[in-house]
């Protein structure tokens, strides 16, 4: 049975949503795995496309509420930012709770001439997380 991976930072707009479709993507099928915010809100454009810039598709991803996944069996659940940490409910059963501070790249809803550079950073930073995450597990 795969493990169900459950990643949640504030809006679920950035940092969850590209390591939802990086995991999805350096995994394989060995996880289910979900993203969700505190406080959602939308996928960001921009983290759409510096998505795409790997090859990875997150334009179908939703932006939900963490609170809809309290009852869904997960195994582990990864915050991606320190607020996401600190509001975080404490799952119901044996749940591995792992915590990466992520600087948020958000600057604002316009996808229009803003600078890519702190995605690109953020979207790094997770898949250099994620490359650890799957030498252990």
């Amino acid at each position: 049975m795969k493990k169900k991976v459950l990643f949640i930072c504030t809006g679920n707009a950035c940092r969850s949503q590209m390591a939802e479709g990086l995991l999805r993507h350096m995994a394989g099928d060995k996880f289910e795995v979900y993203s969700a915010g505190t406080h959602p809100s939308i996928v960001h454009p921009i983290s759409i496309r510096i998505m795409e810039e790997l090859g990875i598709d997150i334009s179908y991803h939703s932006s939900d509420h963490l609170a809809d996944y309290i009852n869904k069996s997960i195994d582990i659940v990864i915050t991606v930012c320190d607020y996401a940490k600190e509001l975080c409910p404490t799952f119901p059963g044996k749940v591995e709770r792992i915590h990466w501070s992520i600087p948020d790249p958000f600057m604002g809803w316009s996808s229009e001439g803003q600078d890519l550079k702190p995605y690109q950073l953020c979207r790094d930073l997770i898949k250099n997380r994620i490359d650890e995450f799957l030498k252990s597990h």
